[in-house]
């Protein structure tokens, strides 16, 4: 098989207007963090998922460290944060000094079981123990977690709620109190990514979200090196280089002009995957709750062995050998040797859902032909 015959897993869809903004910051050669296209990137960022506030960043891991300093994380707190899940989600944690406390699955959409964290925290209140400085929220693969409950846990016992959403650009809420809401906008952080298989890339970079102005402030100057205003270097904390560059927002903010028709081509891709897959044993599509409106950034299957005739590992390998690209989800935390030791509130969830659960090629690029090419194999015919 040719280059042309591989698919890939989550590529970018590259359309619009990139080339003329990029040729545009090579002309004005405002190619460093300084340049005009941060600042538009970050307004339209922020007019599109409905925030006060955008503070655009290096990566996704940058943004999630940078809101664990905006939460007031340090040595000696704890962190609620989800075992299924990238390592990046717990990471800034480690990097405060602060210990993560990992919560299991739940079955409805394999975000992080809402009634553990809620259960937690009521558990801590009538024991008169600490309460975690914050909760971390992952909305996994693209699908909006259970977040109303947590959030009024979060409220009523006075814990900072943070948002990653690096996998959900584009989620959203239906029904109820947050009908309309964009992930990222419920807690009092959001933070996403613009990694290159991402839901739009800027090859590299991320973005805070809030609401609060002070906490946007802070957000910008922890992210220029925490430099005051002047023409001296003068410093008033310890900050980060985590400024995305002008050439990277320029691709992001092209990006963004594009992602209606990114999530069109998902969305149609998740259709198109649904359909093949009917009827097929042991193959389930991915969960999906009423009160979610996902963006399918990776269609990820669940593969019953004893339904099916073979497990996850020896269906991504036939895959893979015809140079279809597929993965298994994230393996939990709580089961890897960097994190021994840390408390998990269950996991075995969490870990049934590893076992089973690969994602399938979901580039808003993909063909009908290239699905066809999947789901005939997946259905072994």
């Amino acid at each position: 098989m040719s280059e042309d015959d591989r698919i890939g897993l989550s590529e970018p869809y590259l359309a619009g207007n990139a080339r003329a903004y990029l040729e545009e910051c090579l002309t004005t050669n405002f190619v460093s963090s300084v340049g005009p296209f941060v600042d538009r990137f970050e307004r339209a960022f922020a007019d599109y998922v409905g925030s006060r506030f955008a503070i655009a960043c290096a990566s996704g891991t940058a943004a999630l460290h940078v809101a664990m300093r905006l939460a007031g994380v340090e040595a000696g707190d704890e962190v609620l944060v989800p075992t299924l899940t990238f390592v990046a989600s717990v990471n800034p944690i480690i990097y405060q000094g602060a210990t993560p406390v990992l919560v299991d699955a739940e079955a409805t959409t394999w975000n992080a079981d809402p009634a553990l964290i809620v259960d937690e925290l009521e558990l801590r209140a009538r024991t008169g123990r600490r309460q975690p400085k914050a909760v971390e929220v992952v909305h996994l693969l693209g699908h909006p977690a259970d977040i109303v409950p947590v959030a009024a846990a979060c409220d009523r016992h006075g814990v900072t709620l943070i948002e990653d959403a690096a996998e959900a650009l584009g989620a959203r809420y239906v029904g109820g109190a947050l009908d309309g809401r964009h992930v990222g906008t419920i807690g009092k952080i959001g933070c996403f990514s613009f990694n290159g298989n991402k839901i739009i890339t800027c090859g590299a970079g991320g973005m805070i979200t809030t609401d609060d102005e002070a906490l946007a402030r802070r957000a910008k100057h922890l992210t220029t090196q925490a430099r005051m205003p002047g023409i001296e270097y003068r410093h008033d904390e310890v900050g980060y280089n985590y400024r995305l560059s002008n050439l990277s927002a320029a691709l992001g903010l092209s990006q963004l002009e594009v992602l209606g028709d990114i999530l069109a081509r998902r969305k149609q891709n998740a259709a198109r995957y649904d359909r093949g897959l009917a009827g097929a044993r042991g193959l389930a599509p991915p969960p999906r709750a009423a009160w979610g409106a996902p963006t399918f950034w990776l269609y990820t299957i669940d593969v019953d062995p004893a339904a099916s005739g073979t497990d996850r590992t020896a269906l991504m390998a036939r895959l893979r050998e015809r140079r279809i690209e597929a993965r298994p989800i994230w393996s939990p935390i709580h089961t890897m040797q960097p994190y021994a030791g840390l408390r998990a509130i269950r996991g075995q969830v969490a870990e049934t859902v590893f076992a089973r659960a690969l994602s399938l090629p979901s580039s808003a690029s993909l063909t009908a032909a290239q699905q066809d090419r999947v789901l005939l194999l997946l259905r072994g015919e």
